[in-house]
């Protein structure tokens, strides 16, 4: 009982630790974009820095969010899933737009 329960809370601290990771490299990602931007004054490089922090930080943000209010698993994946969709529009407006 025991075991399982530290095998738990240790396989919740790798996925915390995953997704964090995943997080601080797409905003490097997403700040090298914006920089790109400022340099450049390109709307489709600022629209791709917000989608690449959306699809990245936004959802990790989500979920620690919904985590810590004690949200279902439902409630959770649409969170996730309202983000992930919002961040990859944006990329797609950073692609195809003039």
């Amino acid at each position: 009982m025991i075991i399982d329960s530290l095998l738990v809370i240790e396989l919740l601290g790798v996925g915390l630790v995953a997704r964090g990771l995943t997080a601080i490299v797409g905003l490097f990602v997403a700040a090298l974009a914006y920089r790109g931007y400022q340099r450049n004054g390109s709307e489709k490089m600022r629209a791709l820095a917000i989608g690449i922090g959306l699809l990245t930080a936004g959802v990790f943000v989500a979920v620690l969010l919904a985590d810590i209010t004690g949200a279902g698993n439902g409630v959770v994946l649409l969170g996730r899933g309202l983000v992930t969709v919002i961040g990859l529009c944006v990329v797609l407006y950073a692609i195809i737009m003039a």
